[in-house]
């Protein structure tokens, strides 16, 4: 599909609330990356995928895939032999424990339950328990390993523990005894990853000890006591030992891991997949949407289209129909009538349906598989290049009577105005009747009466308009098709107070 209808329907609107219904960053994405397809049985596939993806949300309520971190990176780092980091093993567990979850909410609650199209990706997801729960319990956070990660882990802690009171009951019996007249503070504190006591500068040289630093000022030296160095020593040793043993538990899990590399990327896979078709279900059941049925002959029947990005209390429902008995609908009436919206409904629902997305429709709502949807709707003007508003419509025209073919779906909002209405409407008739004679299937709005003439006298082109409410003067925005629209410019002036008399000469 081009681009340009892509933003003039606001399809990117509605890929924008999908992405909102993913949890996982590599869903939102795949969801960023949904464009309409054209192959009918991918169409078919993606719908039921939706349909039963909707199923399972009303069967069992809401899941999250918020743990499906793309761990790609992390895998390919395994297949070279390296090892993982602390957080980078945490998200390894986090999405096997997520896969687990999804696994669990997969299953059918009963063996004669019947399969559906998402059963094969429940299926090819492999929780791999054993390693989450290895990797959980030695990785407390990204930054802490716990005591129980190894036995030669535990003893060395418990040495440093025993090392760290040693050196404090030392240094306590010093600050709080002989020494604290030639302290600077009664506290114990850590230089160069030593502990030391502050001395005050004229006391120095009667601390034994290694000097470590001194204050900015210069009046307290940070010492070392020779009586804590060898303690000292050893706590360091003891902490490169920790160092070590994590090294060697990180590069144990990374080889668990390793072991597994195939089932986590294609876990990761499924993942991914299946939060991106539970973001298309979210949406239908927000939208309160359906899946329509899709056939190859161009033909389209809305029941009770409601376009999606109009509130839902407000939108007024629009049935419409093309491609059976008429290949072009010609929308007629008064502006702010509603005929801009059911240009664009039908526009985006095709788009939406084609992308595997269901509509906000009834059930049993029709749509064809159209290979481009081209439209010329909205203020195309360009003040860069100084075109006229009817200049810069004619362009977008022109651009599609070249491009469109009989697989094209094209959609006119007012045709030939912003020009003398009696040439914009001769090559709107002309526009339209080449549209028709190359059996193109064209939606086009207008408020020329001379195209409400066209169709009644064209095979093939019928007439629509949007109601009107003569006795509250605002439209119903209903589409009435067979109808041509009026522009009750003579009841309007009536309800507004204009004598008869005057409104007797105009009709007259």
């Amino acid at each position: 599909m081009n681009e340009k209808v892509l933003k003039t329907l606001e399809y990117t609107k509605i890929i924008g609330l999908l992405v909102e219904k993913a949890d996982s960053v590599p869903g939102k994405k795949l969801c960023e990356e949904l464009l309409p397809m054209v192959d009918i049985e991918e169409i078919r596939r993606a719908q039921t995928e939706t349909k039963d993806g909707l199923s399972r949300l009303f069967q069992k309520g809401s899941t999250s895939f918020g743990g499906n971190y793309d761990v790609g990176f992390s895998l390919r780092v395994l297949e070279i032999g390296s090892t993982l980091s602390m957080a980078e093993l945490l998200k390894v567990a986090k999405l096997l424990d997520n896969v687990n979850r999804i696994k669990a909410y997969g299953r059918r609650d009963r063996e004669d339950a019947p399969v559906d199209s998402l059963d094969e990706y429940f299926e090819m997801l492999t929780p791999l328990t054993q390693v989450a729960n290895e990797i959980n319990r030695c990785i407390l956070s990204e930054e802490e390993v716990a005591d129980d990660a190894s036995p030669k882990l535990k003893s060395i802690r418990r040495n440093m523990i025993l090392t760290n009171e040693k050196i404090h009951n030392q240094l306590n019996s010093m600050v709080n005894g002989s020494h604290r007249t030639y302290l600077q503070d009664a506290v114990i504190t850590m230089r160069n990853n030593r502990y030391c006591i502050p001395v005050k500068a004229e006391y120095k040289g009667q601390v034994h000890g290694m000097i470590h630093d001194q204050s900015s000022t210069g009046s307290t030296f940070f010492i070392e006591p020779a009586a804590v160095v060898s303690l000292n020593n050893q706590l360091r040793e003891l902490e490169l030992e920790e160092q070590k043993e994590i090294e060697v538990i990180m590069a144990t899990l990374s080889a668990l891991i390793g072991e597994h590399v195939e089932e986590i990327r294609v876990n990761q896979q499924m993942m991914t997949t299946l939060d991106f078709i539970f973001a298309k279900a979210k949406l239908a059941m927000e939208q309160n949407a359906t899946r329509p049925i899709f056939n190859t002959d161009h033909y389209i029947n809305i029941r009770k289209g409601r376009h999606p990005l109009l509130d839902k209390k407000k939108v007024v429902p629009i049935d419409i129909h093309l491609g059976k008995d008429f290949d072009l609908l010609i929308i007629t009436g008064p502006n702010t009538g509603g005929k801009t919206v059911s240009l664009k409904t039908v526009g985006l629902f095709t788009l939406m349906g084609q992308a595997g997305l269901h509509i906000p429709a009834l059930d049993r709502s029709e749509l064809s598989i159209f290979t481009e949807v081209y439209a010329d709707i909205g203020d195309e003007q360009s003040i860069e290049q100084s075109l006229s508003t009817f200049s810069s419509h004619m362009t977008s025209i022109v651009h599609i009577l070249g491009h469109a073919d009989e697989n094209s779906l094209c959609l006119f909002d007012e045709l030939g105005a912003g020009t003398d209405p009696t040439e914009g409407a001769a090559l709107a008739i002309a526009i339209l009747n080449h549209l028709h004679d190359r059996g193109i299937r064209t939606m086009a709005t207008t408020h020329y009466s001379e195209l409400k003439i066209y169709a009644l006298s064209t095979s093939f082109v019928e007439n629509a308009c949007c109601e009107f409410s003569v006795e509250t003067l605002k439209p119903t925005y209903r589409l009435l098709i067979g109808i041509p629209g009026k522009s009750n410019a003579f009841a309007i002036s009536s309800k507004l107070g204009l004598s008869d008399e005057i409104i007797n000469a105009a009709k007259e």
